[in-house]
């Protein structure tokens, strides 16, 4: 097979360093060696490629790449360019970097769809923006991440950053303290004990005792807050969205730059909050 066939033309040309590697990377395959695990175990480095990708939205070098997946470099190009062939990829010649292509944002799409976070949850959170002026923010759990699955921005001038798909530390915002709060109880004691504290801001809780404190308050008075924890100059509040069995399967957040509101008026949001994550129980798909 040919450069050209196992890269895609977008990928760009093969230098003679990448060649050598290549062919160093084939002579040091088994000859038929486990053939249905060496297919599954490529899946695998193709998907990391991709969540590697997704973590960088100026996109990155093959070399950038490799390094980071601890990928041989031919192993990481051919990927890429099988990738960049079906459209999860992009390429883009005068850089030589790699983004995430617009087959990525169809099935997201599709995802979203599924689980109602477009059509059903978005007019909710629309409505809760015009009455409150600023951003509302919907988010799920992944891992030990919070995932926005959908933003409102408010008609304001300043924007909050947290737009669908970014992942966010649990442990310094409010839609993630809500969604650890109100987890299953195994799965929260686990969070708890495993949760790495990492500083974002000189004000993010770093220490465990004081993060299972706060845990307790969230679940004791039913919101989350966020004091520049997460990013300096915003704050924000948070509620679950909770299944029958008073579980958090989403948590809805208000978000505001600090000069606009004060930790007071933003709590006063709370049963605005609510009651749209009341609705949304009612309507989401649960999972």
């Amino acid at each position: 097979m040919s450069v050209k066939e196992a890269t895609g033309n977008d990928a760009g040309t093969q230098s003679p360093d990448e060649a050598s590697a290549d062919g160093l990377d084939q002579a040091a395959k088994p000859a038929k060696a486990g053939k249905d695990d060496s297919r599954t175990d490529m899946v695998g480095k193709a998907l990391g490629l991709l969540v590697l990708l997704g973590d960088e939205p100026r996109g990155a070098s093959a070399s950038e790449l490799s390094r980071r997946a601890e990928l041989p470099f031919s192993t990481t190009y051919r990927l890429l360019g099988s990738l960049t062939r079906d459209g999860f990829v992009d390429y883009e010649p005068e850089g030589r970097r790699y983004h995430l292509g617009l087959r990525i944002f169809q099935l997201g799409q599709r995802v979203s769809n599924h689980h109602g976070f477009a059509g059903t949850a978005l007019p909710i959170l629309r409505r809760v923006t015009e009455q409150t002026g600023e951003a509302t923010i919907l988010s799920v759990r992944d891992g030990h991440h919070h995932l926005t699955v959908n933003k409102v921005d408010g008609p304001q001038t300043f924007r909050v950053t947290s737009d669908p798909g970014h992942l966010g530390a649990l442990h310094t915002t409010s839609v993630g303290k809500a969604l650890v709060a109100f987890a299953e109880e195994g799965e929260r004691e686990r969070l708890l004990d495993e949760l790495p504290l990492e500083p974002l801001t000189s004000l993010s809780i770093t220490d465990r005792d004081a993060f299972r404190a706060e845990i307790d308050q969230v679940r004791r008075q039913g919101y989350a807050v966020m004091d520049e924890e997460n990013e300096l100059g915003m704050r924000a509040v948070a509620v679950p969205v909770l299944n029958s069995q008073g579980v958090a399967f989403a948590s809805l957040a208000t978000a505001v730059p600090v000069f606009r509101l004060s930790m007071e008026a933003l709590v006063a949001l709370v049963p605005l909050l609510q009651a749209a994550a009341a609705e949304l129980a009612a309507r989401l798909p649960q999972r």
